[in-house]
């Protein structure tokens, strides 16, 4: 295993310099975000643009590649996590079309994965969602399969504002989904698993990885924590908003020796990438990078 981590919480610093400081302190492996350069206003822990590949060639794509592998820092995969399955045709076209030139870089950079969201309309239910799942995915799967590149769903529902509100911005999340989607595409898309996400659903995490495990092929380290009073005041309806709380790995509930086990267990020796999300370590990129490290000492133990 390799442990690293999303470049996403650094914005305004050049990847380079990101690989810099990774490899300083002892990280092997980055998840490269790489949301569309917008001006405008970006959701929270999205928009960072480390690689824009919409400008970027190939031989700039291997440049990159190299000037990483320089400083002893691989790639895990390329990450965007936007909303493919979003009710207006016109953003779904907008954020497939991005997330195609985002596996055609991976392609030129030989990077196999590209990290992302399955989707989902908030307003419709599970099962409406999947069959609009099945009329758009197919083509993207195939596009990524013929570039080389498996496309990997993170588990997040995605339901943590009030414009996610009823149903979520991502479908998949639990096994009643997550066995359609390897029924109907196989290989040919794999899971970025995050333990965080099944803490609050309640979801069994050694069953989930025992079940899914092969198909398990990135892996986020994110912790969270429940809030009791949140969720005494609020209850499970209100599907996480105001009681979990995401925090970096060892300060929340998730049990990481029942994790690592289970992925050994699995087979799994991919990377473990740290995804950054905890507000006590925001701010600054010095509380930001202190996070991270807090992170590293909690996970170096198991990643060998």
């Amino acid at each position: 295993m390799k442990l690293g981590i999303l470049t996403a919480p650094f914005p305004d610093t050049p990847l380079i310099e990101v690989a810099d400081w990774a490899n300083a302190v002892g990280f092997e492996t980055l998840e490269v975000a790489c949301w569309p350069k917008t001006s405008g206003p970006t959701r929270r822990y999205a928009g960072t643009t480390h690689i824009d590949v919409v400008n970027t060639s190939q031989s700039e794509a291997r440049d990159i590649v190299a000037a990483l592998a320089d400083r002893n820092i691989s790639i895990s995969g390329l990450g965007y996590y936007p909303n493919p399955l979003h009710p207006d045709p016109a953003h779904r076209e907008t954020v497939i079309d991005h997330l195609k030139k985002v596996v055609v870089t991976a392609s030129q950079m030989g990077v196999p994965l590209v990290n992302t969201f399955c989707g989902g309309d908030q307003s419709k239910h599970l099962d409406d969602n999947w069959e609009d799942a099945l009329k758009i995915w197919p083509d993207v799967i195939a596009f990524a399969r013929d570039n080389g590149v498996t496309l990997t769903f993170e588990n997040c529902p995605m339901i943590f504002s009030y414009d996610e509100w009823p149903g979520g911005h991502n479908i998949a999340y639990s096994p009643y989904i997550w066995r359609r989607i390897f029924e109907a595409w196989g290989d040919d898309i794999g899971m970025n698993y995050d333990p965080s996400h099944l803490v609050w659903q309640m979801i069994d995490q050694a069953r989930f990885i025992g079940e899914f495990g092969v198909h398990i092929l990135h892996a986020h380290g994110k912790d969270v924590m429940i809030d009791r009073d949140g969720l005494y005041e609020r209850g499970t309806f209100s599907s996480g908003m105001g009681w979990q709380v995401p925090r970096m790995p060892g300060l929340g509930d998730v049990d990481w020796s029942v994790i690592f086990s289970s992925l050994y267990r699995a087979g799994y020796d991919g990377s473990i990438v740290v995804e950054h999300e905890d507000r006590n370590f925001e701010g600054t990129d010095a509380l930001v990078k202190r996070g991270f490290m807090l992170a590293r000492d909690v996970l170096r133990p198991y990643v060998k």
